[in-house]
């Protein structure tokens, strides 16, 4: 006979979590993010047709096709995905929605959507593969290029980079977040953490393009990312069927050093071991500070970054129903006739 297949809690294997087989070239760094997707929601056991996926354009945006092959999907134009996560998440409230983008995606034409959004609050996970150039259209340099760079066609950049994980901050992010494509037990903590939380999680990952921007120097490399990453500590995301017995399983494996818990809105744990830097994400102007610090030293700093008590979202603050538009009946859908005759009468 041969081996059976490992499911998870609802009965699916890992391969039925995947997508459509990858175009990109090979060792991009996105295909890796994707691979950390499909094992997230494999371990969490999520539904897919719950699950709606949305990209811009570019490289990252691409990579929706290869993970969670059972969910829906919108490709949007480019810079403009952020607003159509707004329109079906606010028709459909009842949705997760993970979201692809890139730097050039997210911090070029889109950085006026990126901002917006997170102060809308939406609530969503909006993962940003950062890779420093425009890979889709041969490598020019990307608003977050290190100032300085070299690239063989296109010269030196004599522009600063933009930092998104402090324009999310700066925004009002809830959950700020970075990681690096090669850290693939890292970016899964923080994918879980990021779905679990209640409003807009940004998870900026240093995705190395091995076609336009690999040289050591480059901060997006590869090599970089592996000799100079610094951990702001180790997180462990516990679910809710743990959180009771939580000191019984984690004393033991964080008795050397300090623990900060995140608590979840649904009851998760978010256990952080402090490691390199004594960092509290719960406290905004270290969070900033600790970019700002990292920018100047030329360190490169993952972990969770940021972290509030969740605010309202959109669809809490438009006072909207938490069900799918689709099946609201019509009283709920649409004015009564009297209702509109009222609006018209005011304008007469």
């Amino acid at each position: 006979m041969g081996r059976t297949a490992k499911t998870n809690k609802i009965g699916l294997t890992r391969e039925e979590y995947k997508g459509s087989k990858s175009t990109l070239c090979p060792g991009c760094g996105h295909d890796s993010i994707s691979n950390q997707i499909i094992s997230t929601a494999y371990e969490m056991g999520i539904e897919q047709h719950r699950i709606v996926k949305l990209s811009g354009i570019g490289c990252s945006s691409k990579t929706p096709a290869y993970f969670l092959g059972r969910s829906h999907g919108f490709n949007s134009l480019h810079g403009r995905m952020p607003s159509v996560a707004t329109g079906a998440l606010m028709g459909n409230p009842e949705l997760h929605a993970i979201a692809v983008s890139g730097d050039g995606d997210t911090g070029s034409i889109g950085l006026g959507q990126f901002k917006h959004v997170i102060r809308r609050n939406v609530p969503f996970v909006y993962v940003i593969e950062n890779n420093g150039v425009y890979g889709l259209t041969k490598g020019q340099f990307s608003a977050t290029a290190d100032e300085g760079q070299y690239l063989k066609y296109y010269g030196k950049n004599h522009m600063p980079p933009i930092d998104l994980c402090l324009e999310a901050i700066i925004a009002g992010a809830t959950f700020v977040a970075r990681s690096f494509s090669g850290d693939a037990k890292q970016v899964q903590s923080l994918l879980q953490a990021a779905l679990r939380h209640h409003g807009t999680a940004v998870i900026d990952i240093i995705s190395p393009c091995v076609t336009f921007n690999n040289d050591p120097s480059s901060t997006k490399s590869y090599p970089y990312g592996k000799e100079h990453q610094i951990a702001l500590h180790e997180i462990q995301v516990l679910a809710p069927d743990y959180v009771e017995g939580k000191e019984e399983i984690t004393i033991p494996e964080y008795d050397e050093g300090e623990v900060i818990e995140v608590d979840m809105h649904d009851g998760t744990v978010v256990m952080l071991k402090r490691l390199a830097q004594d960092h509290d994400p719960r406290n905004r102007l270290q969070a900033i500070s600790a970019l700002e610090q990292a920018q100047r030293d030329n360190l490169f700093i993952t972990g969770l970054i940021y972290y509030e008590e969740p605010r309202q979202t959109l669809a809490e603050t438009e006072n909207l129903l938490h069900a799918s538009f689709a099946r609201l009946p019509d009283r709920l859908n649409r004015p009564s006739e009297q209702a509109l005759a009222d609006v018209i009468k005011n304008f007469m």
